[in-house]
């Protein structure tokens, strides 16, 4: 009789050991989900704060000197504009001195994923 219980003790063991095992894998999968999603939002987040960034130093620039600024060099030597250049681009275009300037700011990850789905 005892060699009949070890087996069923040791299939049970054997079963619970897989369950403990998916779960974790489980936990694990929805942890890394986690991670990707989160770092998707802090990305747009980042866009998004240097657009707003780069359009209120247009217009402070606008504001304290009367013209808006030439390039987006001249931003960043008089008004402080910092950012990642390895993460972003800052298209920025100077239509003259009265009219605000053509500004799109693109994720440069995206870019080259746009560049090539536009290749094929």
């Amino acid at each position: 009789m005892n060699r009949f219980g070890k087996k069923k003790n040791g299939f049970l063991k054997y079963i619970s050991n897989k369950l403990v095992f998916l779960v974790f894998l489980a936990l694990f999968i929805v942890f890394l989900y986690g991670i990707s999603t989160l770092n998707s939002t802090t990305k747009e987040k980042q866009l998004e704060s240097l657009e707003t960034a780069v359009n209120r130093s247009i217009v402070q620039c606008y504001a304290v000197e009367g013209t808006y600024p030439p390039s987006l060099d001249y931003l960043e030597t008089h008004y402080g504009l910092i950012y990642d250049k390895d993460e972003f681009f800052v298209d920025y275009i100077s239509i003259g001195a009265n009219l605000m300037p053509d500004v799109v700011v693109l994720e440069k990850n995206n870019m080259n994923q746009q560049d090539v789905s536009l290749a094929d």
